[in-house]
């Protein structure tokens, strides 16, 4: 079905837009100059201290109202809050509209941003206890209960990991290539193909590495927590590999938490495993994604099932002992039975930690291109049965984040036995800890606690444009995390307040 939206308020037709999404799924919602079924027409009134918003649909087997009231808020409270404020409200009244219209509603309720846990924290601060947050979530959002109950298990989690500290910082490492591509994929990354632009890569990469180490001791900032991206950083060979780390490390020092993505196992053998257990390196990711060979094949996997066992089995032999798997439920031709089998097969090998992804078919994807749309495949159900999996494994949800065009709009969770929670997981989701990236795409963040602000510092994702933009990509680092330290400064004691 295809929705047209009217509003008085174009600033905000995105947002209604997401609402759409919710109940019709990607492509809903269009202008009023394209062809539609039926129209939903946003009304917005300011009366004293309360805006007043009103949605109705035309078209379709009915038409329907509703409206909402909302108190603005005290001018003191700025713009930025106003704003927020009235497209909350704006967007929970579409979305009360489109419930009754439909008769459908979503698990996660009216919310479409992608740091859910965000909000929970946000009640917290404001001196509720967790019951009382709860309720609050479900009367704003109309969260579910399962839902609800996935965040209250996240904040139990990381509970005492939420680093503060002013000058914390982690550190990210892209690398940019895989052996193929996969077909739902949309990073910054390309087929490492003949392998001409590795080496150029990595010198470029070496003189960020340097500089960025040198701009950290410099400013004070104190890194811990290391993870090595992409991409696929194990499509290196091992000797490029190795020097990456052993840089790193003579860098950077000894990092209390190293993760490297060695999630292809196309792309590993016993001398990498080896090397690698040789370097400070405390978690690697093996990712089968599915344990069923035709769907590999399907989204471009250039490995079977049987190699990502030989792969696990071989890692733990060599002494890893945080070993992460990743799947994903929704993969194109898969139902539940497949999924359930995929799951099967990886609780049998028992990681230390799963993470479980919906299929999201972004814009940037070869499914996307050519013209994939995701079917009913019971995805929550999927989910659900992720959750189920997990626990059944001695894990506890740890993490999770949203992205926009996910199969039922549903969402990625991170799982971990205890003790084996991924600290740069949990600082790069919430947001909480600054970021150091470097690399082809990386983007460094700069948490401003006390602003609740974010400065970020984007890397150019071109592989050949980074290679020669190198040392641009350093100065708005610098840039970045000089003002930072300026602001940090200008805080009493030279700190952030905590939030």
């Amino acid at each position: 079905m295809k929705i047209a939206i009217d509003t008085p308020l174009p600033q905000f037709a995105n947002d209604i837009a997401d609402v759409v999404r919710l109940f019709y799924g990607e492509g809903a919602a269009v202008t009023r100059d394209e062809v539609h079924d039926a129209e939903l027409t946003h009304g917005h009134e300011v009366k004293g201290a309360y805006w007043i918003e009103s949605f109705a649909i035309s078209g379709g087997p009915a038409a329907r109202c509703d409206v909402l009231r909302g108190r603005i808020p005290p001018p003191q409270a700025g713009a930025l809050e106003e704003k927020r404020q009235l497209k909350r409200l704006i967007k929970r009244c579409c979305y009360q509209l489109l419930k009754a219209y439909t008769g459908r509603q979503p698990a996660w309720g009216s919310l479409t941003g992608i740091r859910p846990t965000r909000l929970y924290y946000q009640q917290l601060e404001m001196g509720k206890m967790r019951v009382q947050a709860r309720e609050s979530l479900a009367e704003l959002f109309d969260l579910s209960q399962e839902k609800l109950d996935v965040l209250d298990e996240i904040i139990t989690a990381q509970s005492g990991l939420i680093e503060r500290a002013w000058n914390a910082c982690d550190l990210y490492v892209g690398i940019p290539f895989c052996t193929t591509r996969c077909a739902y994929c949309s990073f910054s990354s390309g087929e490492i193909g003949s392998g001409a632009l590795v080496e150029p890569y990595l010198a470029a990469l070496s003189r960020e590495i340097d500089a960025c180490a040198d701009m950290a001791r410099e400013m004070g900032l104190d890194i811990r927590v290391g993870y090595l991206g992409g991409g696929t950083p194990s499509s290196l060979t091992t000797w490029q590999l190795d020097g990456l780390l052993a840089q790193i490390e003579r860098r950077f020092g000894t990092l209390e938490e190293v993760t490297v993505e060695a999630g292809r196992p196309d792309t590993l053998d016993r001398e990498k495993l080896a090397m690698l257990r040789d370097h400070p390196v405390t978690r690697i990711s093996i990712n089968p994604q599915t344990m069923n060979d035709e769907t590999l094949v399907r989204i471009g996997r250039a490995h079977t099932a049987q190699q990502t066992i030989d792969c696990y089995q071989l890692a733990r032999s060599l002494g890893f002992d945080d070993i992460n798997m990743d799947v994903i439920a929704a993969l194109p031709g898969e139902d539940y039975g497949m999924f359930a089998y995929t799951l099967e097969r990886v609780c049998a090998l028992s990681p230390d930690s799963l993470t479980v992804h919906t299929l999201a078919i972004k814009r940037s994807s070869r499914l996307h291109e050519q013209g994939y749309r995701q079917s009913e495949q019971d995805v929550a159900r999927m989910v659900a049965l992720g959750r189920e999996t997990a626990h059944a494994m001695g894990m506890q949800a740890y993490y999770l984040y949203r992205q926009k065009y996910m199969a039922e709009n549903m969402e990625n969770v991170g799982y971990a036995k205890p003790g084996r929670f991924c600290r740069y997981n949990i600082d790069n989701m919430e947001e909480t800890t600054s970021v150091l990236a470097l690399g082809a795409g990386g983007i460094s963040k700069c948490v401003m606690r006390q602003e609740e602000k974010i400065l970020r510092a984007p890397n150019i994702a071109n592989i050949e444009q980074y290679i020669g933009r190198v040392d641009e990509m350093v100065e708005r680092k610098r840039a970045a995390f000089a003002e930072k330290a300026r602001r940090a400064a200008e805080s009493e004691g030279g700190h952030d307040h905590q939030r």
